[in-house]
């Protein structure tokens, strides 16, 4: 990942949408919010506790809040960053037209953001996830791969758990699963090396 020292220089090599972080950039910093690189990402903070970080996708710019979840959305602009994402919620603008639209929900949001940062209020904890059949079968019949599968931070185990429960058959499921036990038993994640 390419890093840069500021957003202008983020800004200077951006190809997606730089025209329109440009716009929103004012409105944001109005808000208060210090401006920083966090993720290779223009990110804006209060206080040393993220606030919203801009994304930038292929069809659409993304305003990302952090603590989405806590925010009331009367003007309904807030969306889930995909079916298994708890906290984060994210605005999306194609154009200036979109830009000058939301300029006053951007503000509105972003302070209600800060004041529910300010208030120490948090999304609270996962549930605990529902393991899908095989992993359980799994992890029962050998206590080792169990002790370990629980010893991996709680994101790790939720994205194995997703792995393994997007396959449709049951046998598919049971070879998802022992190909990932020596990655298990390492303490490593899905995606680690």
């Amino acid at each position: 990942m390419k890093q840069y020292p500021d957003v202008d220089a983020y800004l200077e090599e951006s190809e997606e949408w730089p025209d329109l972080i440009a716009e929103l950039r004012p409105i944001l910093l109005a808000t208060g919010l210090a401006e920083d690189i966090k993720w290779g990402k223009p990110c804006y903070s209060h206080e040393g506790k993220n606030i919203v970080i801009v994304q930038e996708m292929k069809d659409f710019l993304a305003l990302m809040f952090f603590k989405g979840a806590l925010l009331e959305d009367p003007a309904g602009v807030l969306e889930d960053q995909g079916p298994n994402s708890r906290s984060a919620r994210r605005m999306t603008f194609a154009s200036s037209d979109d830009v000058a639209r939301l300029a006053d929900t951007v503000t509105v949001y972003v302070q209600a953001a800060i004041d529910a940062e300010e208030a120490g209020l948090d999304v609270g904890p996962a549930p605990a996830p529902v393991l899908v059949e095989e992993l359980q079968d799994r992890l029962e019949a050998d206590l080792s791969l169990k002790a370990a599968f629980e010893s991996l931070t709680p994101g790790r185990r939720r994205e194995y758990n997703l792995h393994f429960s997007s396959a449709k058959q049951a046998k598919t499921r049971r070879a998802r699963v022992e190909k990932h036990v020596p990655k298990i038993l390492d303490g490593k994640g899905l995606r680690d090396r």
